[in-house]
């Protein structure tokens, strides 16, 4: 399938392309919605926080990028969305029919996780419009994504902390790498959503085996948006990014990119499979045991 991406610039974006592009699928744009001259907007629906750093990883991609301005204004706010003029997911809608007619595109890209609020919202706008969603990611354990995420060399770097246990000056800027170890510590501690699926951080990716270039920052500008001694809110703007190339040296033949293994769908099932199987040959169940579990997997098969 032809496929438009939406990004915000962060991690999980990247990271569901790269699960589209090894399920067989195309992504021949990107499409992004950004507030008017505002660093960030308090958006039930997108990351916008490092978003003039949009166009240069569109560059590092080689693709085309779509681009709307948004008010980030939420009129509908219930379970159910019902379309509503000044919406802003009447902005995805107009961005998204544009795509569609312009590139004739059968599916959207959506990085979601977690919310159901996101998650009505896009299906709603991809009904209306005859676009399958593509969210790879939806419910997955995020213990678990952060460590795929890490492990397939998707290199973002955290440009937004609000959250307990997270500080500006001393977490902003770091990479998903870095961050993991004290990310698990404060799911402990706190209860933080590992993959900041709880608004706690925000990213920026500046390389991926799907870039055909790395992004580096040159210069930055942090702004403190809440000092609270308990809780500080602080996040990046950046002020200079540059494109360098990616080294040939264990790149593929095709764009520079390097080669990972990115799990598909059916690697899942057979996981799980495995599991299930592994299950039934433990030794500390007694025969008796085995018998009952071997008796429910039939009628579950067979239901």
């Amino acid at each position: 399938m032809r496929v438009v991406a939406m990004v915000s610039g962060g991690k999980d974006s990247c990271y569901n392309m790269m699960q589209c592009v090894a399920e067989g699928q195309k992504i021949v744009a990107l499409a992004n919605l950004h507030p008017k001259d505002r660093d960030e907007l308090d958006s039930f629906m997108y990351q916008t926080v490092g978003h003039m750093g949009i166009e240069i990883l569109a560059s590092a991609m080689g693709l085309p990028l779509y681009r709307r301005e948004t008010k980030g204004k939420s009129t509908q706010t219930g379970k159910q969305y019902v379309p509503t003029d000044d919406d802003e997911v009447e902005d995805l809608y107009s961005l998204l029919e544009t795509c569609k007619h312009e590139l004739q595109v059968d599916a959207v890209a959506v990085g979601a996780i977690l919310s159901d609020y996101q998650r009505v919202r896009v299906e709603n706008v991809c009904s209306r419009l005859n676009l399958i969603s593509l969210a790879y990611l939806w419910r997955r354990d995020q213990t678990e994504l952060l460590q795929e995420m890490i492990d397939c060399q998707v290199h973002a770097i955290i440009i937004k902390v609000a959250a307990l246990g997270l500080v500006p000056d001393r977490h902003l800027g770091k990479s998903l790498r870095e961050m993991q170890p004290h990310l698990l510590k404060m799911r402990d501690k706190y209860g933080l959503n590992v993959c900041g699926e709880g608004g706690e951080y925000e990213t920026f990716t500046l390389d991926c085996p799907l870039f055909r270039q790395r992004i580096v920052v040159e210069d930055i500008q942090t702004i403190i948006s809440s000092a609270d001694p308990i809780c500080p809110v602080g996040y990046i703007n950046f002020t200079k990014l540059t494109l360098q190339p990616k080294e040939a040296a264990g790149a593929a033949s095709s764009g520079g990119n390097e080669v990972v293994f990115v799990k598909r769908s059916l690697d899942y099932i057979s996981d799980l499979n495995e599991s299930t199987y592994s299950d039934l040959s433990d030794p500390d169940f007694s025969e008796t045991e085995l018998e009952l579990i071997e008796k429910e997997t039939r009628l579950r098969e067979i239901a």
